[in-house]
């Protein structure tokens, strides 16, 4: 492993124990998404209650700090100058750590960490010191941790990015190659009934999986108790399960490259640097019946 799990994951203990140092930024970034993909959880969560000291970082709009504004798609990767821009914004420099950490608004329906590991995949790509409080906003309030209504306002900070991170997502070409080469694994990190067909919640006009992926819901990268993460030993023996090992080739992709970034998360923790994301996802490759995708439900693939 190129760095100790420690470097991308941080405890509660730890976090409360920097709560005044300057060169820690919190950043809250909590999504409660509206049907226009807007994100309210500003009025909705961080306004009622935060981690004292914490900034909020809107990465779940569709057009948030973190992804391209003039993109077609929500959620797409951002240029160097946005990122170093949307940084600054939120008072990280380069001598800052940023320890990102998010509520699950609606159990059992959104997965917290998933604003936490899309935003840690992008600003960790382009050389940001940062990592994700292990346990979520659940965990600080149930071990009963302080909780501020304060509103943040971050001191001004310059950010120079050391790469633009392109190298940490695939295109729908890269994936198209993967489905030719049996070295690269494709992981569908949705649900079991999205892979399968039978989900209700599609990401394009055709529903099931893109040809060829392998199923491996991000919350299987939990420990099952609040927004913890699964030790590495456990997620090693997860995703062996699945046939995936810590140094094989993976392209991870769900709905809108969001849940997706979990499972790629969840590979870093255990050791493997050779994996990227699908960052246009579903939304990108169910719209191009060119594309093949697989639907169980149906038993025809197309």
């Amino acid at each position: 492993m190129s760095e100790d799990r420690s470097a991308y994951l941080v405890e509660t203990d730890w976090l409360n124990e920097r709560l005044d140092d300057p060169l820690v930024r919190i950043l809250d970034v909590t999504g409660m998404l509206t049907s226009e993909f807007e994100n309210i959880a500003r009025e909705r969560a961080y306004d009622e209650g935060h981690i004292p000291g914490a900034v909020f970082f809107d990465v779940a709009s569709a057009k948030g700090a973190l992804s391209d504004p003039d993109a077609k798609l929500p959620w797409t990767w951002p240029s160097k100058a946005q990122l170093e821009s949307a940084m600054a914004a939120h008072g990280v420099g380069n001598d800052t750590k940023a320890v990102l950490y998010a509520a699950a608004p609606r159990p059992g329906i959104d997965l917290g960490q998933m604003w936490c590991t899309r935003a840690w995949w992008v600003m960790h790509h382009f050389g940001v010191d940062c990592a994700i409080l292990n346990g979520g906003f659940e965990k600080w309030l149930a071990e009963g941790r302080p909780v501020s209504t304060e509103p943040v306002e971050p001191p001004p900070a310059r950010f120079i990015a050391s790469s633009d991170g392109r190298h940490a997502m695939a295109t729908k070409d890269d994936v198209s190659a993967a489905q030719a080469d049996s070295g690269v694994c494709l992981v569908d990190a949705l649900s079991a009934a999205s892979y399968a067909g039978t989900d209700e919640k599609l990401f394009g006009p055709r529903k099931g999986h893109i040809a060829g992926a392998i199923s491996f819901p991000a919350r299987n990268t939990l420990s099952g108790k609040d927004l913890t993460f699964a030790d590495r030993d456990t997620l090693t023996a997860r995703f062996a399960e699945r046939g995936l090992s810590a140094d094989q080739p993976v392209i991870t992709y769900c709905g809108g490259g969001i849940a997706a970034t979990v499972d790629a998360f969840a590979l870093k923790l255990i050791g493997n640097d050779r994996v990227r994301i699908y960052d246009a996802s579903l939304m990108e490759w169910s719209a191009d019946d060119a594309l093949p995708m697989t639907d169980p439900s149906t038993a025809d693939d197309g």
